[in-house]
């Protein structure tokens, strides 16, 4: 699409967006989808040709020839399919049918001379190419694109967490000040969350299962024509053929729980990933990280100075909106009126535009994290305006020295209150303590107070 074009496209996916989705056009565009189908229908002629029972031949030149018509399919080929379904071509009345459509340009190109017109979608219903092309095209986008994206992320926070490892920072539960970390540390959790979720998404997408059991799922027009045929077990090697596991019990749909995990698993990486673009934000506001300014780049139409989390706030908004989008397809598809209704063609059509704000979203929080960077002045400067956060040391201290009340001196010193380090260190002349313990106690600092958060980060694997 031309810069031109793109202005006027009814979806930003394709206008606004056009350049961040184009990775996914090989698997989210109607004529990916026509490709898929395209595979799909060759591969069983030739899987056909295979059988004794057919009379069907094809020999090297015809297989490599019906290949071709998938491994080259281009634009030309995508609209010659377009215009069997929307207007004829070349003897062939319009179909108004998409996958028929299909099966009349596989027919127009077969080889010359060829006799496998009459093989070409034997048996099957539209839903046998349908349910193996989606699956194959999700398959490819979330193997080539999505996750690549996700490991880009993953990768980034796991740098950041090795680099910032030792750089503390104030801790807030509640929103209030609590025990420190580390930014390093903070950034391991959510690469250790991310790592856990493509996990997820990887398995659920090994899992994609595929259907070839015609109108009813039955076998029953197979088997009517070849009744000895084990085609059961035809059904099975050819989708396996694929890399897809097997449906075995199926209607004319092949049940979607699979894609559902696959948007499912999806969902639950897009929420780390929200859950790490809210904290990113709070952490830019409360100038913890600093951004690094673009040139010529504006931030505010009316404020020259300032330099927004922008990206943070884009991959927000499309991961929020990825999320609805995947919610909805795993709801909806799952169901099917009795043995077959057609609404889910039309949703299973959106699953690209699902995984398009997806990949948005990965590259605008991959873009904001390599913007930023830690103010340790700031984040320093704010441990030490808050000493009352190694209360909490004290007092467990304090219980190790068997001190009941330790919880209550602490209580009475810090709650409600500002303190500062001399009060403590007031506190802990009045303790009946040993003098080694009130050094122990004296020696705390809120930049110090942070457990083996560094050493945290060599968890990640």
């Amino acid at each position: 699409m031309t810069d031109t074009h793109a202005l006027y496209a009814v979806s930003p996916l394709d206008g606004r967006y056009g350049s961040r989705t184009e990775p996914l056009a090989p698997y989210a565009s109607e004529a990916a989808l026509m490709r898929a189908r395209v595979r799909v229908e060759v591969e069983y002629l030739i899987a056909l040709a295979d059988l004794e029972a057919t009379p069907l031949e094809l020999d090297a030149d015809d297989r490599s020839h019906l290949r071709g018509l998938y491994e080259d399919f281009d634009e030309a080929d995508a609209q010659l399919v377009k215009t069997l379904e929307t207007e004829g071509y070349a003897g062939f009345d319009a179909t108004n049918h998409d996958v028929k459509a299909v099966e009349y340009f596989v027919r127009h190109r077969l080889p010359e001379g060829s006799d496998a017109s009459a093989w070409i979608h034997f048996g099957l219903t539209s839903e046998d190419v349908n349910n193996l092309a989606h699956r194959l095209l999700v398959r490819g986008a979330v193997e080539d694109v999505v996750l690549p994206a996700l490991f880009e992320v993953r990768d980034t926070l796991a740098e950041m967490a090795r680099t910032y490892r030792d750089v503390p920072m104030l801790a807030r539960t509640h929103g209030q000040p609590a025990t420190p970390t580390t930014f390093g540390k903070e950034c391991a959790v959510y690469a250790a969350r991310l790592g856990r979720a493509t996990g997820r998404v990887s398995t659920a997408t090994d899992a994609l299962s595929g259907k070839l059991a015609g109108a009813s799922g039955t076998y029953a027009a197979h088997i009517a024509a070849y009744p000895d045929v084990e085609w059961r077990a035809f059904a099975r090697e050819f989708v396996t053929g694929l890399g897809l596991e097997f449906t075995s019990l199926s209607t004319q749909v092949n049940p979607c729980d699979d894609l559902a995990a696959v948007f499912d698993a999806l969902r639950g990486a897009n929420n780390v990933l929200l859950d790490l673009d809210l904290d990113i934000w709070l952490y830019v506001s409360d100038s913890y990280l600093g951004q690094e300014a673009v040139a010529g780049e504006t931030g505010s139409s009316t404020m020259p100075h300032k330099v927004n989390p922008i990206d943070f706030e884009n991959s927000e908004g499309n991961l929020s909106k990825a999320n609805a989008d995947l919610t909805f397809l795993a709801d909806y598809i799952t169901t099917s009126r009795l043995q077959r209704d057609l609404s889910d063609s039309t949703v299973k059509r959106n699953i690209g535009a699902a995984f398009a704000h997806c990949l948005i979203g990965y590259t605008k929080t991959q873009a904001g994290l390599e913007k930023v960077v830690p103010n340790e002045h700031v984040v320093r400067e704010e441990l030490q305006n808050t000493p009352a956060i190694i209360g909490e040391a004290v007092q467990t201290i304090l219980r190790r020295e068997g001190q009941d009340d330790a919880y209550e001196q602490v209580k009475e010193l810090t709650r409600g209150r500002e303190v500062s380090l001399e009060d403590f260190r007031d506190l802990f002349d009045d303790l009946d303590v040993s003098e080694d313990v009130r050094e122990e106690l004296r020696a705390l600092t809120p930049e110090t107070y942070v457990g083996v958060a560094s050493e945290l980060v060599d968890d990640l694997e």
